[in-house]
This record gives structure tokens, sequence and C-alpha cells, in this order.
């Protein structure tokens, strides 16, 4: 039997091959599925979504262009309308990502050991990771106190103003930092930082081996990170605890007292994940 030919690919560098590329782009294109991506990609950017007139301005669309793709998208529940006819990202897509067996690993891994971390510190934790140039919250476990302050799963937050970003960054060689930099997506709130003090940031970070900040967003509340290390011994993710001081009597541990349960949960948690003892920082 003989065997399918393959297109032969004789795509060279320079303006013939820019050209190849764009002609098979074009010939390929698929207009109803970038409208879709479009629709998702203009809501990932909005917390407070959009109408479908305020949607069809920022994608350059007029309504009944996309008027379908949206009822669909709607209908397939990756996105949510609210009672002010606002359009708005479900966690649809975050479900879809979470069932890949390396994160379904990490999360899983995690969860065990983010309950233990909450009850010893009595503060809320979250794990985070970076993915296409945000910092992602994949799980999160509250404090057992009455009161508590975290942040929800699938939240996306600042890579460059943020503590679990300052970790993510921090241990990556430089052109993997650099990649991640330049794929930068800033989110809502992000504030912008000036590169020498963000590099002079992550180097604390790295001489530590852990980062403490105030937080840039809520007032009253210092974030404390840690890496988590996996497998080649790169760091995969961080689990933050927004640490919120007690003023009253009850005794609870302090930020240094955290910093050490938390630099051990995080250490159990890399060896768990990738069988190595996590690198000494």
């Amino acid at each position: 039997m003989s065997k399918p030919t393959l297109p032969k690919d004789n795509s060279t560098s320079g303006p013939i091959a820019d050209d190849t590329l764009a002609e098979k782009a074009s010939r390929y294109s698929a207009p109803a599925l970038e409208k879709g991506l479009d629709i998702l990609e203009a809501l990932s950017d909005s917390a407070q979504g959009y109408t479908l007139n305020q949607l069809s301005q920022v994608l350059q669309r007029n309504v009944n262009e996309i008027f379908r793709m949206v009822v669909t998208l709607q209908h397939r529940g990756y996105i949510q309308v609210d009672d002010n006819d606002r359009y708005a990202l479900t966690l649809k897509m975050f479900t879809l990502a979470n069932r890949q067996p390396p994160l379904k690993s990490l999360v899983s891994a995690a969860l065990p050991l983010l309950q233990e971390l909450t009850e010893r510190t009595r503060q809320s934790a979250h794990l985070a990771i970076y993915q296409h140039g945000r910092v992602v919250v994949v799980a999160q476990v509250d404090s057992p106190e009455r009161w508590s302050f975290g942040l929800k799963v699938g939240v996306v937050m600042g890579l460059t103003d943020t503590s679990s970003g300052h970790v993510l960054l921090a241990y990556q060689d430089e052109i993997t930092r650099t990649r991640m930099l330049s794929s930068h997506i800033h989110v809502e709130g992000e504030l912008d930082m000036d590169p020498g003090q963000l590099f002079s940031l992550l180097e604390t970070v790295r001489q530590t081996g852990y980062a403490m900040m105030p937080s840039i967003q809520i007032q009253g509340v210092t974030n404390i990170a840690h890496p988590v290390w996996g497998q080649g011994r790169r760091v995969v993710a961080a689990v933050n605890i927004p640490h919120i001081a007690r003023i009253d009597g009850t005794p609870i541990p302090n930020a240094e007292q955290i910093k050490q349960v938390l630099a051990e949960i995080c250490t159990r948690l890399s060896q768990r994940i990738s069988d190595q003892p996590a690198p000494q920082v």
C-alpha cells in the first residue's frame, strides 16, 4: 500500500519564506474560529465584562457579526451574561486546562499540603503558576479562622508587581525570564515597574529564597511567597500566603514563623512532584 504524500515544506529564511507562511495562513484560516477566539481574548482582558455593543466596539466588528458566536459560546458554557446584559468568561477554559495531567498532578499534590499550611499558620494560601504572560491561581485554601482573605481559583494576577510573580521570574534562566517578560500581559490594576527595580527584587528573592512584600493591591496585607521546584530543578509554581496580622490577643504564628512553615511545606511539595530534594537557597 502506498503511503500518503504530505505537502513538501520548501520554506526558507527570508522574504520568500514569509510569503509562503502568509499564503498558508490565508489558505488554512478559519474565520469563525478566529472570531470566537477574539471574543474570548477580549473578555479575558475585562474584569467587569462587556455588553454586546461594547464587545463589538472593542473587536471593531458590528453586532450582527458577533451575535451568533456570542450565543454559541454562552450555550457551550464558555461565557455567561448577567442581569445587566454584560458578558464575562466562565471558568470552563480553566477547568479544561486543569484536566491536563501535569497541572492536575500538581494541584492534587498541593491541596493536602495547602490545607496543612493554612491549619498551621491560620492564614489563607494559594498556589500560582505562570501561564501565557500572567500569573494564574490554580489552587486555594481559606484560613480556618472566622475571617479570611484569599484569591479565587482561576484569578489572574500581575507578573511584575506580585510576590508570586517575583518568585516565578527569579529562578528562571535569563532566556526563559526574557521570554516571560516579553509575553507579559498586564492585568487590570497592575502597576508598571521600573526594570532596574524589578531585577533588584528578583536578586533579593534568589538570595533569601522567598519573596515578601506589602500587597500593592490591598492595604494591610503582606504577601509571602515561596518557590515550588519541579522536574529538572525548575521552579514550576509559587505558594503564597496573603498574611493579615491580628491586632487582638489571639495567639497565632507571626510572619517569621509563617515563613518557616511555608518553606517546609514547599520543600515537601517539591519532593512530591519531582522525587528530588528541593535545591538549597
